[in-house]
């Protein structure tokens, strides 16, 4: 079975400004979350250098936020590895999310109709920072297995969501995330950017946009961009395959205008 890959390298990055000004921003509690954002998909233990690495935290910070995470049920420390790893209280809270989730729930039974229809996976995301993540995963396809699901992250410029994300924004944005995307992954940016911006300006004209074995050599997949009812940020609708099941003529011809007319049923009428 196939759906679009994980995304974006694990490259040593701080990926937020500490909003200093701000007097309702709470820098240690930010500092926190930014340690349960380190781990990335298919990780399972990190140690505290790997921490300071990606955070840029003093590693005596590291160390405290860590152990408080651990007696809050956020993370557990293997004494045997001196690693750590995310505990249920992650789980939970990402549990509470999803399943106080209206957009996936209304979107859900659609997407399990579309991939028995067509033989295909589907999948619901939305952006996270310079990655989408999945909000749910139908899959349904013979193809080749990735191993993603709920909570498996895409690269922002290789995956067709990405670029559909993209492509749905006005062009000042675009520019603005891309810059970021550039800092923070140069060498992914300086080999995939030619791609993704044919991609992306042929999406805006088409409403659609694709990744033939741009992001995983073993998978085409389409995606669309849409803002569920109810909400006021963009979310992401894809089907993939391997490339060796769906020819790329099929997702033009058939899949990607399924798939449009999917994210309209899902769409608010008054955006």
């Amino acid at each position: 079975m196939a759906t679009e890959s994980q995304a974006t390298p694990a490259v040593d990055v701080v990926s937020a400004t500490p909003r200093e000004s701000d007097p309702n921003f709470v820098t240690a509690l930010a500092r926190g979350l930014e340690l349960l954002r380190c781990f990335r998909t298919g990780e399972s233990m990190l140690g505290n250098q790997d921490f300071v690495r990606r955070t840029g935290f003093p590693k005596a910070t590291v160390s405290r936020l860590a152990g408080t995470l651990v007696q809050l049920g956020y993370l557990r420390y293997d004494d045997s590895l001196g690693k750590y790893a995310l505990d249920a209280g992650v789980l939970a809270l990402g549990y509470s999310y999803l399943s106080a989730s209206n957009v996936v729930t209304l979107a859900r039974p659609h997407m399990l109709a579309f991939a028995q229809a067509y033989g295909v996976s589907v999948s619901l995301g939305k952006r996270e920072r310079l990655e989408v993540i999945y909000l749910e995963s139908i899959r349904n396809d013979a193809g080749v297995m990735l191993g993603l699901g709920v909570g498996s992250r895409l690269s922002l410029v290789s995956s067709s969501m990405g670029r559909a994300y993209l492509a749905a924004l006005p062009a000042a944005k675009r520019e603005r995330v891309l810059a970021e995307f550039a800092q923070a992954y140069p060498e992914q940016w300086k080999t995939q950017e030619a791609a993704m911006r044919a991609t992306v300006a042929e999406a805006a004209t088409l409403g659609y946009a694709a990744s033939f074995r741009d992001w995983h050599p073993a998978i085409h997949a389409c995606a669309v961009a849409f803002r569920p009812v109810g909400e006021k940020e963009l979310h992401m609708l894809s089907c993939s395959a391997s490339y060796g099941s769906v020819e790329e003529a099929v997702f033009h011809d058939k899949l990607a205008p399924a798939l449009r007319a999917l994210a309209a049923r899902l769409s608010d009428p008054a955006l």
